[in-house]
C-alpha cells in the first residue's frame, strides 16, 4: 500500500498534465513543439532515471530512496504550480520525471522479496488494481481542476499523494537495502553508462519525432541512437569483465525467461502506448466522434481493467505466467484487429466491446509479466531486473507513440488523405492498417512470451 500510493502519484503526474497543455500554451504563448516538451521532457527523464534505482537502493536503502523520490516529486509539483516562466515549468517536469523513474521499479522488487511465492501474484494484482486507477481517473479530475482553477492546479494535485506516501513510507517501508543489509557506500554510479543510455534515448525519441518532418533529419539521429546502444553494451561488458558494478548487469539476459520477458516488455510497451495515441485519434478524426463520446467509450474499459488485474493476480500464483501473458497478448492482438473492422456507422457499441477486450488482455499481462521474467533471477539481480524491464517497456512506449504517428501519416499519404481533413473509406483504411500493425506487434510479442520458461529459484529471494 505504501509504495502503491507513491507510484499512483508518479503515474498521475505523467498523464494528468496533458489536459493542461492547451491552457499552458496560451499562458506562455508557446508553439506546439515547445509545449510538447512538457510531456516528452518528463518521459525522457523518467525512462533514464529508472536505471539508477538499483545503485540508489544499494547505497541508501528502500526508505531513503523512496522518501527522497517523493520529496523530489512534491518539490516539482509545487515549483511547477508557482512557476512564472516556462523554463521553470519544464525544469519542474524534468524533476518530476526523475522522481517517477526511480520509484517505479521499487514495487516489483518489494513484492518479490516481501511475499512468499504463493502470494506474489495476488500482491501484484492488488497493487496493479490501485495503480491503473491513476491514469483512469487522473485526466477526468484534471479537466475539472483546469476548468475551475486553471492549469496551475494540475501540478498541485500530486501534493496530497506525496504527503501520504511520505507518512506511509516512514512507517512501513524498510530502511534496509535489497538483501536485508543496511544501505552502505560502495561502488560509484556508472556515469558513463548513464550518459550513453541517456544520449541513446534522446536520439531515439528525437529521431522518431524528426521522421515526421524529414527523413534526412531523422535518420542521423536514429543512427546516433544505434551507435549509443552498441557503445552502451560494450561499456557494460567491460565493467563486468573488470569486476565493477555496471548500470545494467548484462548477466540478466542469460536467463531465457528474463530475456524473452524483456522482448515482450519492449514490444508490449510499443503497442500499448502507441494505441493510447492512435485510439482517440481514430475515434475523433476517423469516425467523427466527439471528445465526450470518446471518454464514455474508454471509461468501462478502464473499470474492467482494474477488476481483471485483481483476478488474474490470484491466477499468477497457480498458473504458468507465460500462459497468462500469452492469453493477454492474444486478446490485445484480437482487440486491435477487431477495431480495424469497425464500420463508420453506429460504432459506439462495437468500440466499447473491442476496447473492453483489449483491456481484459492488459489485465492478464500487467500482473504476470514482471513475475514471469524475474522469478528465475538470483536475489542479487532482482533490483537490476526490475529497473531494466521497466526501462525497456518505457523506451518501447515512447517509441510506440512516434511509430503509430509515422505509420498513420504514411498510410494516409498512400491513400491520398490528410490527418486533419477528408473522410471516406480510404481515410478509414489508413487507420485500419495502423491498427493491423499493432495487432501484428502483439502477435510477435506472443512468440517471445511462449519462450518465457526458466527453472524457478524459490529459495533465491531472501526475505526481509
Amino acid at each position: 500500500m505504501s509504495v502503491m500510493v507513491g507510484t499512483m502519484a508518479s503515474i498521475m503526474s505523467s498523464t494528468i498534465v496533458n489536459v493542461a497543455i492547451p491552457d499552458m500554451s496560451r499562458a506562455f504563448a508557446l508553439g506546439q513543439e515547445r509545449a510538447q516538451w512538457v510531456s516528452s521532457g518528463f518521459m525522457v527523464a523518467m525512462t533514464v532515471s529508472m536505471l539508477t534505482t538499483p545503485w540508489l537502493l544499494a547505497r541508501y536503502g528502500y526508505r531513503h530512496v523512496y522518501a527522497g523520490s517523493m520529496l523530489l516529486l512534491l518539490a516539482g509539483g509545487v515549483a511547477g504550480g508557482f512557476a512564472q516562466d516556462f523554463n521553470l515549468v519544464l525544469a519542474a517536469r524534468v524533476a518530476e520525471g526523475l522522481a517517477a523513474g526511480v520509484v517505479q521499479p521499487i514495487p516489483a522488487i518489494i513484492i518479490l522479496r516481501g511475499f512468499e511465492r504463493g502470494e506474489q501474484g495476488r500482491a501484484s494484482g492488488i497493487f496493479g488494481m490501485g495503480v491503473v486507477l491513476a491514469p483512469a481517473i487522473g485526466p477526468s479530475i484534471g479537466g475539472v481542476l483546469v476548468d475551475l482553477f486553471g492549469w496551475r492546479s494540475i501540478f498541485f494535485m500530486v501534493v496530497p499523494f506525496c504527503l501520504a506516501s511520505l507518512w506511509l513510507g516512514r512507517r512501513f517501508v524498510p530502511g534496509a537495502a535489497p538483501g536485508g543489509a543496511p544501505g552502505q557506500r560502495g561502488a560509484a554510479l556508472d556515469w558513463r553508462g548513464l550518459l550513453l543510455a541517456g544520449a541513446g534515448t534522446l536520439c531515439l525519441l528525437n529521431g522518431l519525432v524528426s521522421l515526421h518532418r524529414s527523413v534526412t533529419e531523422g535518420l542521423p539521429l536514429l543512427g546516433a541512437a544505434v551507435a549509443a546502444l552498441f557503445g552502451f553494451i560494450a561499456w557494460e561488458r567491460r565493467m563486468l569483465r573488470l569486476g565493477q558494478h555496471p548500470l545494467m548487469d548484462l548477466r540478466l539476459f542469460r536467463h531465457r525467461a528474463f530475456a524473452m520477458g524483456s522482448v515482450v516488455a519492449f514490444i508490449y510497451g510499443t503497442a500499448l502506448f502507441g494505441s493510447t495515441y492512435l485510439l482517440p485519434v481514430f475515434m475523433q478524426l476517423g469516425l467523427g466522434l466527439s471528445p465526450s463520446y470518446v471518454g464514455s467509450i474508454l471509461l468501462p474499459a478502464g473499470l474492467m481493467l482494474a477488476v481483471v488485474i485483481a483476478l488474474v493476480g490470484r491466477l499468477a500464483d497457480r498458473l504458468p505466467t507465460r500462459l497468462l501473458v500469452g492469453i493477454g497478448l492474444a486478446l490485445l492482438a484480437l482487440a486491435f484487429a477487431l477495431t480495424a473492422t469497425v464500420p463508420p456507422a453506429h460504432p459506439i457499441a462495437l468500440l466499447v466491446a473491442w476496447t473492453v477486450v483489449g483491456r481484459i488482455g492488459l489485465g492478464f499481462i500487467l500482473p504476470s509479466l514482471n513475475l514471469g521474467a524475474m522469478r528465475p533471477l538470483e536475489a542479487a539481480l532482482v533490483p537490476q531486473g526490475s529497473s531494466t524491464i521497466n526501462f525497456l517497456r518505457m523506451v518501447g512506449g515512447a517509441a510506440g507513440v512516434s511509430l503509430c504517428g509515422i505509420v498513420l501519416e504514411w498510410r494516409l499519404a498512400v491513400h491520398g488523405q490528410a490527418l486533419q481533413g477528408g473522410d471516406g473509406p480510404q481515410r478509414l483504411a489508413a487507420f485500419q492498417e495502423s491498427f493491423g500493425m499493432l495487432s501484428g506487434l502483439c502477435l510477435l510479442a506472443l512468440v517471445a512470451a511462449w519462450q518465457m520458461r526458466d527453472r524457478p529459484r524459490d529459495s533465491a529471494l531472501a526475505r526481509e
